[in-house]
């Protein structure tokens, strides 16, 4: 039951993540990515400060330390992926940063020599193809800085899935989530402040966006990931989470009356083919090989 609740929570993170890209873009409009993210990161951890007040005093140095890792890695991932859409085209960006679903498998195997189970890796590797159907243009370009830096930004998330399926066994996930979220806002005003964009805009529409991003998006779906790794591997979390760019499609057609075309509808199948096969292929084999006996 625990492992179904665990997926459920990552499903759920997943459709609160592709709504985030509807309301990133009206806050887009308002306030810059650097102060978006300090914004977002600084809600997120009031809030939960505010909530579970009373088990910060309980905080131990391993828990510490563990989400100044967690909150270094998310929030670089997050740097590299908006300073890299500054340099290459967003479906680029996209579909770069949804290679994560493949590099996580690949780091347990070079992290704790864990075999790579064929479904999994199928799964990813569909993901990624329904990915790019729904989110990369069909144009030839050069390699350039912005795709490098995005590539960086994916190997910073993989990497923050996997430690934080390591860590959870150990710690509070609520716990470290307020930290991951505590240094990821040090690092997001660290930028803001060197950077001299100190100056908010207050139109309503950019702040309500604002916080949405900072409440549900980052709040609630953090906790909901952190918390869901108890119960669930790190290349299944990686397989779930891709369904993000599934949900974004889904909210930009609903919220932005973007047009549905034939490439993007191959793409969702292909995204909820690779659930299918991650999730229950190795089941229903074992159940086949059952009967056989």
């Amino acid at each position: 039951m625990s492992k179904y609740i665990g997926e459920i929570m990552l499903f759920t993170t997943a459709i609160i993540w592709g709504s985030g890209f509807v309301f990133s873009a009206i806050s887009l409009d308002y306030l810059t990515p650097y102060q978006i993210l300090a914004v977002r990161f600084s809600v997120g951890v009031l809030i939960l400060s505010f909530i579970f007040y009373k088990r910060l005093r309980n905080i131990k140095k391993s828990t510490l330390l563990r989400g100044f890792i967690l909150g270094f890695l998310l929030y670089l991932a997050f740097l590299l992926q908006t300073v890299g859409l500054q340099y290459t085209t967003p479906s680029k960006n996209a579909f770069i940063t949804a290679i994560n679903v493949v590099i996580v498998p690949f780091i347990a195997l070079i992290m704790d020599k864990r075999k790579i189970d064929k479904f999994e890796m199928s799964g990813a590797f569909l993901a990624i193809i329904g990915i790019a159907f729904l989110s990369l243009q069909l144009s030839v370009g050069k390699i350039n800085i912005g795709d490098l830096l995005t590539l960086g930004c994916a190997f910073g998330f993989a990497y923050q899935i996997y430690y934080t399926s390591k860590y959870v066994k150990d710690e509070d996930p609520i716990l470290l989530t307020v930290v991951q979220m505590g240094v990821a806002a040090l690092f997001a005003w660290i930028f803001v402040i060197g950077k001299g964009e100190i100056y908010f805009s207050l139109e309503w529409e950019g702040i309500l966006s604002t916080l949405y991003l900072g409440v549900f998006s980052t709040t609630l779906a953090y906790c909901f990931q952190t918390m869901a790794q108890k119960y669930t591997s790190e290349t299944k979390t990686a397989i779930i989470l891709s369904t993000e760019a599934l949900w974004g499609m889904v909210f930009s057609v609903l919220i932005l009356s973007e047009v549905l075309t034939g490439r993007m509808i191959i793409g969702a199948i292909l995204i909820l083919l690779a659930i299918i096969i991650a999730e229950t292929k190795p089941n229903f084999f074992k159940r086949k090989a059952m009967e056989d006996i």
